[in-house]
């Protein structure tokens, strides 16, 4: 089992603050941005867990429901990679030249935390 205490930590650590938000700061963009956060996340997912099948796009559930959005893809992520072979890892976005490493669990996991830090980072949080 892979161990992937630093995604849920980020995830949880972003989600937290997106639910303190006030709803001006959420409209601004914030919202917006965690969204596609929430999708990206939960499209890796599925490609861990359902290799070769098309990926369903989490709805826009409002802004006010996005930090739950962005908690349970990440959350879904997490438990993804936690039981990911070797070599898998749901691509996260990088291609097979980029690298020997490309696509193992682990990378996918620090691909996973970088972008979610970045997002956060891109917010303001």
């Amino acid at each position: 089992m892979n161990d992937v205490t630093p995604l849920l930590t980020v995830v949880d650590r972003l989600a937290n603050r997106l639910r303190a938000l006030p709803q001006p700061r959420l409209r601004r963009g914030t919202a917006a941005e965690a969204l596609a956060l929430a999708r990206e996340l939960s499209v890796r997912a599925q490609r861990i867990e359902e290799p070769g099948s098309s990926p369903r796009i989490m709805p826009d559930a409002g802004m006010f429901a996005v930090a739950d959005q962005v908690a349970v893809a990440g959350h879904d992520l997490a438990h993804a990679l936690e039981r990911a072979p070797e070599g898998a890892g749901g691509g996260g976005g990088r291609s097979s030249a980029e690298g020997s490493g490309a696509g193992k669990a682990g990378d996918a996991l620090a691909d996973a935390v970088a972008l979610v830090e970045a997002t956060a980072k891109r917010c303001g949080l």
